[in-house]
């Protein structure tokens, strides 16, 4: 049975948006995945590691799925909510988690960290990043590309100016990561394809992904949302561009 408009919307608004986990968008939403396979190179550089870090680690839920975590591991968040569900989450494997503002300086010492880690962080402090690193050890993130979904973005907001549409370029985390005094070893960028099949999807990712529409509520969008919902009945699923890219910096020795 087909959902009206306000059923599709009001789901949406209920369900908590806590943690950083995307799985009720499942059979409401897809997206293509990097080839590099993040989950996976994560994993295999926190089995090697002796003492890792987790920046803006969310609810925990990408740092939890490792199989094998170092003996010393510590994650920071910056949202009481997510704080709250990380710990929970990671705790029972031995996780400290550590709320912190996500402002410099990192609550850490100097070379601290063998390994430090971040899957989409919001912000990015390089000379932080650099100095908990120890000498020889290794930043590796999957950071959210320039434009990403603006698609979307611009459904709601109009056109957007170059400006803003070049933010997070791969090529200024480059230029950051040196300018901090790290050597970038490997950068890898991906536009792969995203897919919204109703509009309570698109409700649910712009309540959870809050950067995306500044202000983002249903009442204020309720027009423009119902358009797109009528949209999507008519003509399909609505389709954006994600951008990826995977950057690895290390530490010289």
């Amino acid at each position: 049975m087909t959902r009206s408009f306000e059923q599709l919307v009001a789901e949406a608004e209920d369900v908590p948006v806590d943690g950083w986990d995307f799985s009720w968008l499942d059979g409401r939403a897809s997206e293509q995945r990097p080839s590099w396979g993040y989950q996976r190179t994560m994993s295999e550089r926190l089995a090697r590691a002796t003492a890792a870090l987790d920046l803006q680690t969310g609810g925990g839920e990408v740092l939890a799925e490792a199989p094998k975590l170092p003996p010393l591991t510590v994650a920071t968040e910056a949202w009481p909510p997510n704080v709250a569900k990380a710990t929970a989450l990671l705790h029972p494997l031995g996780v400290a988690v550590v709320a912190d503002s996500d402002e410099p300086p990192l609550p850490f010492a100097d070379a601290s960290f063998d390994l430090v880690t971040s899957r989409h962080p919001v912000t990015v402090w390089w000379r932080e990043i650099a100095r908990v690193l120890q000498p020889g050890g290794t930043y590796l993130s999957q950071h959210v590309g320039p434009a990403s979904v603006f698609e979307l973005v611009e459904y709601f907001l109009g056109p957007q100016p170059e400006e803003t549409r070049r933010q997070r370029h791969p090529e200024d985390a480059r230029r950051e990561a040196v300018d901090a005094g790290l050597d970038v070893v490997d950068l890898r960028f991906e536009t792969l394809r995203t897919a919204f099949f109703d509009v309570g999807a698109v409700v649910y990712f712009l309540r959870k992904v809050i950067w995306m529409v500044p202000g983002f509520t249903v009442d204020r969008y309720r027009d423009r949302l119902r358009e797109l919902h009528e949209q999507i009945t008519r003509d399909g699923p609505f389709v954006a561009r994600t951008t990826r890219f995977l950057i690895e910096a290390r530490k010289p020795a």
